[in-house]
């Protein structure tokens, strides 16, 4: 199992670098690429277009190494991404590095609320829409995942804004201060996912009472109840898992919505701002980070689906 587990780190951790300089090399290549002189627009988002002088673009030039040949500076730019060293940011004049743990860290709190929200959520109604397949619970599930996965994150945010924060006064619409605040932006980005978390479950509670253990546990006298809980849950959940890594490429769609939407000072928030702004150092950072924690998440479910599935660990086994 040890030399199982290194074996699957040494992978993923070769994925990562593999990533790391595949995105680096495309932020280099995006910001060397843009229409007309890079130097002039970025000092432009800086400083203003009437404010933008030959000293100013000059400056520019000279902090993001526009001025040195592309092979040379490409170079130095993957020997600071190895370091993490980014730069200041071309706003704030801070370092990249320590905003983007600031930033990271709120954005973290964010989606581990959203995804415990959208798995307590959506996995009572798609179990008990597994247990009845073609019940009025399971139409009323199916009618309401649809619904669900079908709007638009930034339409959801704004129902629960009308609703909670306008009509009711519930809830706060924007800010981060208060522990309130990261309620409504994780129910948006929630209801979103729970969705598919729903329609998943249900599949895989479907599998499970269809399976000859599931009748053999019913033989013995246990109820459907019973029996998922003791023998199915635990085939129920692979699937989940699973799932639970394709939904971080929602979860990170929907993060740069909801957090610019309720000022949530998150990664998603940042980049938009660094777009904004022409913040090239904080956008590179932006893009590389989300890209490792996409690899992150997904070596973190492959481990736990072979914890929980023994069958794969013999098949990766010579």
């Amino acid at each position: 199992m040890i030399r199982t587990f290194f074996s699957g780190l040494g992978r993923h951790v070769l994925q990562a670098l593999v990533l790391a300089l595949v995105v680096s090399t495309a932020c280099f290549a995006m910001l060397r690429t843009l229409p007309g002189d890079p130097a002039y627009r970025v000092a432009a988002g800086r400083y203003g277009y009437d404010n933008v002088s030959v000293r100013a673009a000059e400056a520019v030039r000279a902090e993001l190494a526009l001025d040195r040949p592309w092979p040379e500076a490409l170079i130095d730019w993957w020997g600071r991404v190895a370091s993490l060293d980014f730069g200041l940011s071309m706003v704030t004049g801070e370092p990249v590095m320590d905003e983007l743990v600031h930033h990271l860290g709120h954005t973290l709190w964010l989606a581990a609320l959203a995804t415990v929200l959208a798995w307590l959520i959506g996995l009572p109604f798609g179990i008990l829409a597994g247990l009845r397949p073609g019940g009025w619970i399971d139409r009323a599930c199916l009618l309401i995942t649809v619904l669900l996965r079908a709007a638009p994150p930034f339409l959801i945010a704004i129902a629960l804004v009308v609703v909670f924060s306008v009509q009711l006064g519930a809830l706060p619409a924007a800010g981060h201060r208060a522990p309130s605040h990261v309620l409504l932006p994780a129910l948006a980005l929630a209801l979103a996912l729970a969705g598919g978390t729903a329609r998943v479950a249900r599949e895989a509670v479907v599998d499970v009472i269809r399976s000859p253990y599931f009748d053999f546990a019913l033989s013995r006298g246990l109820s459907s109840r019973q029996a998922l809980w003791r023998h199915g849950l635990r085939n129920a959940a692979l699937p989940l898992l699973e799932y639970g890594g394709m939904q971080l490429v929602l979860l990170v769609e929907g993060v740069v919505v909801v957090e610019t939407l309720f000022a949530w000072p998150g990664l998603g928030h940042a980049l938009v701002h660094a777009l904004f702004w022409r913040d090239v150092p904080t956008l590179q950072a932006s893009v590389l980070v989300l890209a490792l924690a996409f690899v992150l998440f997904h070596a973190l479910v492959d481990w736990l689906c072979r914890l929980l599935d023994p069958r794969r660990k013999r098949v990766e086994q010579p």
